[in-house]
Formats: structure tokens, C-alpha cells, sequence
């Protein structure tokens, strides 16, 4: 290491030498240079972490500057992983670089993910992710999960120390229509990186043993009002069982999960005197705004306020984006598998624009 490049981190005494040591010693695959993948990649470059994997085939587009702050206007249509790799070799010249120009794939995830310790999921799709969790539970390598949903992320680390995967919040793939990525939905530019930074703060905490890793637990930010949550999740040990990967990741035409437009929320509102409707956000955002004929029961206190709904009649679940509407969905559905459970797309956010 050159002269004091660390001294920062290595004065802390919870950190140390040691912990340096251990970044340097330490293999991360990065899937994905977008808005997540960027932040994640510069700071665990700029802390010194020895070895980095990226994968990504995708080039430079105008749209995609707003929030992936690494390219300028002279990257466009050039190889996102090619000036990726150009400037964070600038950045830390004493990092080695793996550079995949490929999309992971069932074909070559399990020879790509196998050389490294862990992974960070940057990537912006369902199939990606599923693909990445199956492949880490096989191979037993923890993975960080980041996702973004307009103006709201989520966070955690799956299959670590024995703890849940991504199957046990999403058992199954939804399909596109259930939850748009980012470029479908938009996404405010400044989102992708604060949930980066915390995917990278996450990775430094399972590479050095520090603090508490956000494993069984799933962090929520909402952007609009700066505030956090955090939900535990449950292990179902029969997802720690996956042996081989399956014979396709694609997303599926069609989902067993029931999901509704804002259109037709407003069209059941005006015709029906009895409807159902959970709103899942905070307390605090519900009494700010929410719509009529909704009870607030907010995300985290659904297992123990499950029984203020009526199991007899479908339940609507909405938030702030359509995010956390489909986690309560997911949640109830397996505990409640007779009851008819509808995540309405969009949330609010879409509500406020198309209806109001």
C-alpha cells in the first residue's frame, strides 16, 4: 500500500490494519455498471479492496447519465465496462481488475461467481436476480441485494451465515407488469446512489467482520421523506437446498400474483361501497397523504396486525411506488394462500399523476 493512501480508515479503532488487510485480500464480482454498480465499484476501489469483478455488456446511453454519474457526455455509445474500467484504474492503480464483457447468464454464471467471496447485485431485472441468488446458494457465496423503485431502494444481504436468500422475500419471478425496472418506471437520479453506497457499506461489513450485516433483514428508504425502515425476513430452509440452476431464468408471461392498475383501483373506489384497501406505508406518510377507503397497517407491523383484515374478501395492498405493496403480498399470500391478495402497480406516486 502506498504511504498513508488508508490512514483514515486504518485509525479507526474498530477497523485497523486488519481490516485493511482483509479488503486487500478480498475477491468482489460487481454484476451490473448502472446507477447501483457505479457508486458500489468507486468506493470499494477508493477503500482498497484487491481484486474487483465487473459484468456488463450494455453501452453508454444520454439517458442513462442523469444517474450514472461515472459517464459523460463524450462515454455515449461507448462500452460502459471499457470507461468503467478506464477510469477506476486512474482511481486505484494498485487494484485488480476483472473485467466480464458479458451478461451474466445461466451459461457462465456459475464460472464467473465461483472465483470471488462475494457479490454485489447491481443489476436492474428480476431474472439477473434470481440467477444470482441460486448461483451464490450453490456455490455458498453471500450476495448483496439493491433495487430501486422510483423514488425509494432496498437493501440487504442474502445467504449469509446461514441466514435468508432472495427466495425467501421473493419465492417466485413476477413478471415485468407486477414491478417495472427503473428504465420503464424511472427512478430519481440521486436514489441509485445513496442505495450503491449502502450496498458497498454492506460489503465492507461482510469482508471485515464489522458491525451488524444487514442479513434477515430487509432496509427500506423512501426518498420523498428521508425515511428508513426495516423489516425482518424469515429463513424457509428448503431455499438453501438449490443444487443446480434451472434450466431458464426469463421472466414469466404471467404471475399467480394478482396485480391491479391505478385505473382500475379508481374504478373499484367510485363503484364500490365495501373495498379493502391496506396501505403498507409508515404512519407518518399515510397521515401526510392517502386515499379514501384505506386502512394504514404499515409493512412492518403486517405479522402482528394481520388480523384487522378481513381474510373473507380480497385485499389491496398499496404504498408509496408499488414496492413494498408487492413484499405484503409476497408475505400474506404465503401465510394465507386462500385469501385473494392484489398489489396495485405504481402506488401513489402513479395514483397522484394519472387520477388526480
Amino acid at each position: 500500500m502506498k504511504g498513508n493512501r488508508y490512514i483514515r480508515q486504518t485509525s479507526l479503532k474498530d477497523f485497523g490494519s486488519d481490516g485493511q488487510q482483509k479488503l486487500k485480500n478480498s475477491r468482489v464480482l460487481v454484476v451490473g455498471i448502472g446507477g447501483l454498480g457505479i457508486p458500489v465499484l468507486q468506493y470499494l476501489n477508493a477503500m482498497g479492496v484487491g481484486t474487483l469483478g465487473m459484468v456488463e455488456q450494455d453501452i453508454v446511453d444520454i439517458s442513462n447519465i442523469q444517474r450514472q454519474v461515472m459517464y459523460s457526455e463524450s462515454d455515449i455509445g461507448k462500452s460502459k465496462l471499457e470507461v468503467a474500467h478506464e477510469k477506476l484504474v486512474v482511481q486505484n492503480s494498485e487494484t485488480c481488475f476483472k473485467i466480464y464483457d458479458t451478461f451474466l447468464t445461466r451459461d457462465n454464471a456459475l464460472d464467473i461467481i465461483a472465483g470471488y467471496d462475494l457479490v454485489v447485485d447491481a443489476s436492474d431485472n428480476f431474472p439477473t436476480r434470481y440467477l444470482i441468488n441460486d448461483t451464490c446458494v450453490i456455490l455458498n457465496i453471500p450476495f448483496i441485494y439493491g433495487a430501486l423503485h422510483g423514488f425509494e431502494g432496498q437493501i440487504s444481504v442474502f445467504n449469509f451465515d446461514s441466514g435468508p436468500t432472495y427466495r425467501c422475500l421473493f419465492p417466485k419471478m413476477p413478471s415485468n407488469k407486477e414491478v417495472p425496472n427503473c428504465n420503464d418506471n424511472g427512478v430519481l437520479g440521486v436514489i441509485p446512489g445513496i442505495v450503491g453506497n449502502l450496498q458497498a457499506l454492506e460489503a465492507v461489513k461482510v469482508i471485515t467482520g464489522i458491525g451488524e450485516v444487514m442479513s434477515g433483514m430487509l432496509l427500506l428508504f423512501n426518498g420523498l421523506n428521508q425515511s428508513y425502515q426495516k423489516i425482518k425476513l424469515k429463513l424457509n430452509p428448503s431455499n438453501l437446498n438449490i443444487t443446480q440452476l434451472q434450466e431458464s431464468y426469463e421472466t414469466p408471461g404471467c404471475s399467480s400474483l394478482a396485480a391491479i392498475t391505478v385505473e382500475d383501483l379508481q374504478q373499484l373506489i367510485d363503484t364500490k361501497t365495501s373495498l379493502q384497501i391496506i396501505d403498507v406505508r409508515t404512519l407518518e406518510e399515510f397521515v401526510t397523504s392517502h386515499l379514501p377507503k384505506t386502512k394504514n397497517i404499515p409493512l412492518d407491523e403486517l405479522e402482528v396486525r394481520g388480523h384487522e383484515m378481513d381474510f373473507n374478501q380480497p385485499v389491496y395492498f398499496l404504498c408509496q411506488s408499488g414496492a413494498r405493496s408487492q413484499i405484503a403480498q409476497e408475505q400474506m399470500q404465503l401465510e394465507f394462500p386462500e385469501t385473494e391478495f392484489i398489489s396495485i402497480l405504481g402506488g401513489i406516486n402513479t395514483y397522484m399523476t394519472v387520477c388526480s
